[in-house]
């Protein structure tokens, strides 16, 4: 698959007219989309393992393939995105207030890392918290540096992770070719092992459960600072000049990246690389001005109020999802997965009522309380 953005920190910078109702749409959104690209790691006969036997973004079928082009990377990058602007808005806030930066952050990222970790050993193996709490502090450092400092930075992380996917894209060509075996322990565990076997096999191959967010470190930090820049170019406000750049957003990102996304899945399977962490975040941008767009002309109602409510708890709604996911397609839970063979209706299944329930859940629980229950245990620790 984030104190305020992946942990998706919904805080107003310093006053209440500070909240943009966008950003909480946009993270409701990124969480979704999110689930809708790790579920079929879920329901796949592998389970977390299928990414490293084989190719867990679809089934092969039609379904299947439009799920990867629609999801696929694509809002994984915008919750970095996000993730970015929340670093943004945390360094305004400490500018106005006129408090040492990054100060406390740090402390921040590191409960972050540790939350990450423990979702990683228990529930997740592909969890993403942990990657984005060790870029957060790098980030967070560089958000002190000029503005040509952070420029370079942020230009010079493309170009590397660039370099590293064409490689990465090269190898895969020059290679003997990708051809994935099932493996019956695998399956095995994830049909009918318990939770504590699942976690023991997590510690076995933790290095390999790592390797996306070492080799992607990178787009991260280029990501989160694209965040930044956004932000503070006012990409995300309720005036004008937002609206006119999530217009260009729009027009560049799906004019661009859609077809570009869509050569790369119909070409040979060593372009997969290509596919994920090249044209998906240039697809992201394009949906960042498409929700910002049926923001600005969609009537307020249940539905946007709900997307808002779960982005004010996204990191809450991130681990739920994945927790109701395990317990829906493992074997220790209702083993679905292995009862329906990984079927693409039983995947568009448990991403809906998945998502249901994240919707309503979340509009409940702030009917009475201010913020998550993950994002309450964070303020509580760090306080």
């Amino acid at each position: 698959m984030q104190t305020t953005t992946a942990a998706v920190e919904t805080a107003a910078a310093t006053a209440p007219k500070a909240r943009l109702p966008l950003l909480d749409v946009l993270r409701g959104v990124a969480i979704l989309g999110t689930l809708g690209t790790n579920i079929w790691i879920f329901a796949s006969a592998h389970g977390e393992a299928e990414p490293l036997v084989g190719s867990a973004s679809n089934d092969g079928s039609v379904l299947g393939a439009v799920f990867e082009m629609l999801t696929n990377g694509k809002f994984l990058s915008m919750l970095t995105v996000l993730f970015g602007v929340g670093l943004a808005i945390q360094y305004r806030s400490a500018e106005k207030r006129g408090r040492r930066w990054p100060g406390r952050y740090h402390l921040r990222a590191l409960f972050l890392f540790a939350e990450g970790t423990v979702h990683f050993v228990l529930i997740f193996a592909w969890d993403v918290l942990m990657g984005y709490a060790v870029t957060a502090i790098v980030v967070a450092w560089m958000l002190r540096r000029s503005q040509r400092a952070q420029h370079a930075v942020m230009w010079t992380a493309l170009g590397l992770h660039l370099t590293i996917i064409g490689l990465m894209t090269t190898a895969m060509f020059a290679g003997p070719g990708v051809d994935p075996q099932p493996d019956p322990e695998i399956e095995a565990l994830y049909a009918s092992g318990s939770w504590l076997e699942q976690v023991q096999f997590r510690l076995d191959n933790a290095l390999a459960f790592r390797i996306e967010p070492v080799v992607t470190f990178p787009l991260l930090v280029f990501l989160f600072m694209l965040g930044v820049r956004l932000f503070r170019s006012g990409a995300f406000g309720d005036d004008a000049a937002g609206s006119r750049i999530r217009r260009r957003l729009l027009g560049w990102g799906l004019g661009i990246g859609l077809p570009l996304n869509l050569a790369l899945m119909v070409g040979p399977e060593e372009l997969f690389f290509l596919e994920r962490y090249v044209a998906a975040p240039v697809v992201m941008l394009g949906y960042i001005g498409l929700v910002g767009l049926v923001v600005e002309h969609a009537r307020r109602g249940i539905v946007m109020s709900a997307f808002q409510s779960l982005g004010r708890t996204a990191l809450s709604g991130y681990i739920l999802q994945n927790l109701l996911a395990s317990a829906l397609c493992y074997g220790w839970g209702l083993g679905l997965a292995a009862r329906f063979d990984s079927s693409p209706w039983l995947v568009v299944s448990l991403w809906i009522g998945i998502s249901a329930v994240l919707l309503v859940g979340s509009s409940l629980w702030l009917r009475r309380f201010t913020t998550g229950p993950a994002e309450m245990l964070q303020k509580a620790v760090l306080r």
